[in-house]
């Protein structure tokens, strides 16, 4: 499956932004996979910030972000978002779009396949 995110931009602390992470597959279908966000800071690790399975039924979010971002999927559109309000500088960094074919899991390892990075920045 290839992925494709967008949707980063700047915004000011305390405003809105909203991913998207189109999916396009050769082979199985789109609600086979899970799929998951993760993000770069610069000079920084990556770091997993959410998950969700297969029916969008099950969602995961690191503290950091827990309360102020939703993950949500639309299997039809073969396409998954990250909705993220309430942002901080601390949310600045490159957001990766991931998928799965086993278990939405917290590290990088669970995910097959990745997405190119959209940057996101918040400003104070």
């Amino acid at each position: 499956v290839q992925l494709q995110a967008s949707g980063g931009g700047l915004v000011q602390a305390g405003g809105s932004l909203r991913l998207s992470c189109a999916a396009r597959s050769s082979g199985r279908p789109f609600p086979f996979y899970v799929m998951a966000w993760f993000r770069q800071a610069a000079g920084k690790e990556r770091e997993f910030v959410s998950s969700i399975n297969r029916s969008g039924g099950s969602t995961f979010y690191a503290d950091s972000v827990k309360g102020r971002f939703t993950i949500s999927r639309e299997n039809a559109k073969n396409t998954g978002y990250l909705q993220m309000d309430n942002l901080k500088p601390e949310d600045t960094a490159v957001y990766y779009c991931a998928a799965g074919e086993n278990w939405a899991g917290r590290r990088q390892s669970e995910y097959e396949y990745w997405g190119q990075g959209t940057q996101v920045t918040v400003s104070s």
